[in-house]
């Protein structure tokens, strides 16, 4: 800690101010024009416009309090770990709460939001409850916080400023450049099918596979061990995930094998909630499956490989989507995806020369979306470890930090 810099419970420097909800049997309360902010409106570093609005009623018969503009609000229920500035007065409900600067503190907004966002970890690994995470009032206002000068708070904020905004262009220009090869895979992969050669046909599923069904309607029991079960949680990545698994025992196992009996080439596809996304049994392993996935087993006209490249492109997906059935969560019926129209060229040659040109271009935007990620990863590290320098004194300028 360098000289002249103190360290105070927060709760001495700080008053902190909780909320509530007024009662939503009462309509007329939400009718008003009084900001009420909850975890929801959390959503970037200023809140400027809430979700509901309520009337002065509201906030007189209600424990809610109207924070002053400008003002620090954290989440200590719900939502651990966000923390924003308000743009305007605004009330708050029970899951937040304020922290105002006490008159002649010697604290300013911009560190103190800054220096939250430098330890949102703390809250996030305090939070208690089964069902629901929340800290608790004592833990809040025990939190040390390091006081310097406010010559030198305004010094630190300055240099954070200047360092988060260059690291918000490099990780916008990185996520741009991530979704740019995402779109280019896809791309091509929809250009394979809409440009046809004279010897492609189009049948529908129906005609080239021998099986197109789905896993047991019935809700299993689990287990700890025994045989694995397979959803369509399992396949939201295009791979199938089989680290996060769930076990069944021997006599379900045997009941679902009579329905079907999952086999390597096998294309599973998502049909309820997330549908759309296929992958393919890369493992001569015995699993079974549930209802929210159909199994799709080609005939000798398709290879596997072509086959599921052409179910996760845009020309299957479009399809799928126009027969989407369900209100809620959208599910696809079996009917609907043996009506899908495949277009192939009928040599099984053409097939693997398209899959391998597929694997490699795949291989290759894989490779660079790695390396996107890695650097989004890496400018978040470098926010976290510039925030830890802040607040110990070892800050420098912005300019040697982003050198």
């Amino acid at each position: 800690m360098r000289q002249g810099w103190e360290v105070k419970k927060l709760g001495d420097v700080c008053d902190v101010i909780g909320g509530g909800t007024p009662s939503k049997a009462i309509s007329k309360f939400y009718e008003g024009d009084i900001y009420w902010a909850t975890v929801r409106d959390m959503k970037d570093n200023v809140i400027k416009e809430t979700e509901y609005k309520i009337t002065e009623d509201a906030v007189k018969k209600s424990s809610t309090n109207i924070i002053p503009k400008g003002n620090v609000i954290i989440a200590t229920r719900v939502g651990l770990g966000k923390i924003c500035l308000i743009e305007n007065d605004t009330a708050i409900n029970q899951d937040l709460r304020a922290i105002v600067p006490k008159p002649n503190s010697g604290l300013t907004i911009g560190y103190l939001f800054q220096w939250f966002k430098s330890i949102s970890h703390l809250i996030v690994e305090e939070g208690t409850g089964a069902t629901i995470q929340g800290v608790k009032l004592p833990f809040i206002k025990g939190l040390a916080i390091p006081l310097p000068p406010i010559p030198e708070q305004q010094r630190i904020v300055a240099i954070l400023d200047e360092c988060f905004s260059a690291i918000a262009k490099v990780k916008a220009n990185t996520e741009q450049n991530l979704k740019n090869t995402k779109e280019l895979f896809e791309s091509y992969l929809e250009s394979v099918f809409e440009n046809k050669g004279e010897d492609w046909e189009e049948k529908k599923l129906s005609e080239v596979c021998t099986k197109i069904t789905d896993g047991t309607h019935q809700t299993p029991k689990y287990f700890n061990e025994g045989v694995v079960f397979l959803s369509s949680k399992n396949v939201t990545s295009g791979k199938i995930d089989w680290i996060n698994i769930k076990y069944i025992d021997e006599k379900q196992h045997l009941e679902m094998q009579k329905r079907v009996a999952p086999k390597i080439n096998d294309i599973l596809l998502a049909k309820n909630g997330t549908t759309g996304v296929a992958a393919i049994v890369d493992k001569d392993l015995i699993f079974d499956i549930y209802v929210s996935l159909a199994l799709i087993r080609v005939l000798h006209q398709v290879l596997p490989n072509f086959m599921l490249y052409f179910i996760n492109s845009s020309i299957a997906k479009k399809q799928f989507n126009k027969r989407l059935k369900g209100s809620g969560v959208p599910n696809l019926h079996l009917e609907e995806i043996r009506e899908v129209i495949i277009p192939f060229p009928t040599s099984h040659s053409k097939q693997q020369i398209i899959v391998q040109q597929l694997d490699s271009l795949r291989a290759e935007t894989e490779k660079l979306e790695s390396i996107y990620q890695q650097k989004i990863k890496n400018l978040e590290e470098l926010k976290k470890s510039i925030l830890k320098k802040a607040f110990s004194g070892e800050l420098i300028s912005a300019q040697e930090i982003t050198a």
